[in-house]
């Protein structure tokens, strides 16, 4: 259910992603009075340099030219119109919002160090409190200092309770008491935290791999969820990003974060376009109500208006 506020904070998040496009994309046509070739190489610049992606970029351009709006010397006022309707349709791909089903209903969480995975993890529970409110964290990023005290504060802040091994356990270990656990107390919600960094990158995946194979066989069906996080800041490297965890663990789901700090937003449509997994929710800020489920029509109406 969509929270009050929910699109003023998304439009006050999207603000610096609609300066470094929508913007920039209003001085371009501002005095042109016709489309013609120099405009749209000028579109395609604009558009590569707002990190939409080159695929993407081509695909939008060829969506336009279709349209014959050269030959016919269109208003340049049109293209902003267009460009909305055709990322609309990308990203309504990926408008699928996850459904409680289960219960516990298992989220497995993924992603680089620093993308912002346990913060996602209190938001998550924060969000399906009044559906789901007996949550358990699962503390399995052994690996990285104070990563089980930011798990304990975000318990603490959202009611939930942290199962957790010492420092340097086996990951895998603590999924499976993780599961046990949640299964004997009844859970709703479990979000299972994972490292962003081992030693090398074939470590970190063949863990993640492990801590799967663990959950699937004790709770069969889950995780219910493998949720990848990534940082919008980074650009084009969050589609690196996702394929490689993508081609190791079958990612279910993705969330953008820090869609307030960034200029970046509109790798999101890189995303939709090159990846088509579903987009989950997109953080807009560091409050507890500022992860958002991805809704597309807002999104382009937050990102265009």
């Amino acid at each position: 259910m969509e929270k009050p506020g929910f699109f003023r904070s998304l439009k006050t998040g999207l603000a610096k992603t609609h300066q470094g496009l929508v913007g920039r994309l209003d001085r371009l046509i501002q005095g042109k009075t016709r489309i013609d070739q120099d405009l749209m190489d000028e579109l395609e610049e604009l558009l590569i340099t707002a990190d939409l992606g080159v695929r993407t970029v081509s695909r939008l351009l060829d969506e336009i030219q279709s349209k014959n709006m050269l030959k016919q010397g269109a208003s340049p006022e049109i293209i902003k119109t267009l460009l909305q309707e055709e990322i609309l349709k990308i990203l309504r791909i990926a408008e699928q919002p996850v459904c409680l089903d289960q219960k516990p209903f298992v989220f497995m969480v993924v992603g680089v160090n620093g993308v912002g995975k346990t913060s996602v993890i209190g938001k998550i529970a924060h969000h399906h409190r009044s559906s789901a409110p007996r949550v358990l964290f699962a503390a399995a990023d052994t690996f990285r200092a104070a990563a089980v005290e930011q798990l304990e504060i975000w318990a603490q802040r959202t009611g939930a309770q942290v199962i957790k091994h010492g420092d340097g356990s086996d990951p895998s270990a603590v999924a499976y008491d993780a599961v046990q656990a949640a299964r004997a107390r009844a859970a709703d919600l479990l979000l299972i935290d994972t490292a962003g960094r081992l030693h090398t990158q074939i470590n970190l995946m063949e863990e993640l791999k492990k801590v799967k194979r663990i959950v699937e066989r004790e709770l069969p069906g889950a995780p219910h969820e493998i949720l990848l996080i990534l940082d919008a800041t980074t650009g084009q490297n969050a589609i690196s990003q996702a394929r490689i965890f993508h081609e190791a663990i079958d990612i279910t789901g993705i969330t953008l974060t820090k869609l307030d700090g960034t200029a970046k937003g509109g790798i999101i449509v890189g995303i939709c376009d090159d990846l088509g997994i579903p987009i989950r929710y997109v953080g807009v800020g560091e409050g507890l109500d500022d992860l958002h489920p991805f809704n597309a029509p807002q999104f382009v109406r937050a990102l265009f208006e």
